[in-house]
């Protein structure tokens, strides 16, 4: 119901602040185009879908909207076509008939979005919005054919190279063995979920040449016989910071927490809570930032873009990192070890500790976001507000990812070594990206 209200609000409000004929102005509206991202948002958490396959959603949706925008404004921008892994030509729109690129770049993100991971039809209404406001608002019929081929035309492209990822025989794969030994990860309270997406280091990488491009090193060795190791000093490093955590501290936690599926236990009763996940907050901020800098529709589409493949394969480089080490979390090794009555601040995920992902995704997208709006680019995140809680400013997106280091810590879900190092190696995956694409032509 939330997604269809949205849908609806955004086609009035654009409906009543035009005439009859200026589908050309409604279309070139950036707006427009964030606006359609958030409509995925809303259908990737109303689906309970993880963080890592959500990247996958994302990806491919903003990929095909900008292969659309490539072909269309071919003086600015490249095809990643023979950029991104296993991605071949992408075909170029006849040039005898006259194509409204942004419209069509939109149709190819709804089609993608909508099909690449969940069965096609999730976003069937807004996709049926998006056409009325092009004919109720003047897009002669041959212009409004034209763009809807070519968007079919290219998302059948981009959704046959998104079958070639390895995603369907990871649905098969064989089941993750949990082995209660020390200092290896087991399922964490109050669902006891299984291990999430153990082979997710399988899916084919964007950009980077392997999943073993960036091995990162061992975590501290688990010794909590030894109160003076550097496992045990962790440890009781992120206990004693729960136990002591000030307003602020809790305010950044509950900020960056992300949990696209929290479960709430109260007495025998169980209820779920649903907010943005780690990508999904990301793609707001790309929002935010591409409003703030007054970016037009191009410029927008090739933000989203470029920050969906760093957390793409960002997802891809951390977890080959959790299931090499299967790490345990803080949370068991303190029930186990320490104190049984111990609780995190936050809800600890369903899969091993090292290292952080939501700090890997975010150090990599802010590099991405910094190449497209540039280093100390202030904001205010807006993201969590509608799930209760106060926004954030920042001086720049590699702030907002520092911060985010001490969020998985004042969390209580995280050692806060592991996020340090997830930072480091976020980056090398985000600059990577920037170093390696060629998007946008700099004349």
């Amino acid at each position: 119901m939330k997604t269809f209200l949205f849908s609806c609000i955004a086609a009035l409000i654009l409906t009543a602040c035009h005439s009859k004929n200026d589908y050309q102005t409604i279309f070139k509206n950036p707006t427009l185009y964030s606006r359609t991202v958030y409509e995925l948002n809303n259908v990737v958490m109303g689906n309970n879908f993880s963080p890592i396959v959500a990247s996958r959603n994302y990806l491919y949706a903003n990929v095909a909207a900008y292969e659309v925008i490539a072909a269309g404004f071919p003086a600015q921008y490249n095809s990643l076509a023979k950029q991104l892994s296993e991605l071949k030509a992408v075909p170029k729109p006849d040039p005898s008939k006259k194509i409204n690129f942004q419209f069509a770049s939109l149709l190819s993100f709804c089609t993608l979005g909508q099909a690449v991971t969940f069965p096609e039809g999730s976003m069937t209404g807004y996709v049926d919005s998006l056409k009325k406001l092009a004919t109720d608002h003047g897009m002669p019929s041959d212009e409004y054919e034209n763009s809807v081929a070519y968007a079919d035309t290219v998302s059948k492209v981009i959704m046959a190279w998104s079958k070639g990822d390895n995603y369907a025989r990871t649905r098969s794969a064989e089941k993750y063995t949990i082995k209660d030994e020390d200092g290896r990860w087991i399922p964490t309270p109050p669902s006891y979920a299984s291990a999430m997406e153990p082979h997710w280091s399988t899916i084919r990488p964007l950009v980077m040449d392997s999943v073993n491009q960036f091995m990162v090193p061992a975590p501290f060795h688990f010794d909590l016989k030894n109160k003076n190791s550097d496992y045990s000093k962790q440890v009781m490093a992120v206990k004693q910071a729960v136990e002591n955590l000030t307003a602020e501290q809790m305010h950044i936690a509950d900020f960056w927490d992300d949990n696209p599926f929290k479960l709430n236990v109260i007495g025998h009763v169980m209820y779920a809570t649903k907010k943005f996940s780690p990508p999904g907050h990301w793609m707001s901020i790309v929002g935010i930032a591409s409003k703030k800098a007054n970016a037009d529709f191009a410029t927008t589409v090739y933000a989203y873009a470029k920050t969906s493949i760093a957390l793409f394969d960002a997802f891809i480089q951390c977890w080959n990192a959790k299931y090499k080490y299967n790490t345990i979390r803080p949370e068991t090794a303190i029930n186990k070890y320490i104190d049984p009555d111990w609780r995190p601040y936050l809800q600890t995920p369903p899969f091993p500790e090292y290292t952080c992902g939501h700090s890997t995704c975010s150090s990599a997208a802010a590099e991405a976001l910094t190449s497209v709006y540039g280093d100390n680019f202030a904001y205010t995140d807006t993201t969590e507000l509608e799930f209760g809680i106060k926004s954030r400013s920042f001086k720049s997106f590699r702030q907002a990812a520092d911060e985010n280091n001490w969020a998985r810590f004042y969390g209580g879900i995280h050692f806060h070594q592991s996020c340090i190092v997830s930072t480091e190696y976020g980056q090398k995956v985000g600059r990577l990206i920037v170093d390696r694409l060629r998007m946008k032509k700099y004349n």
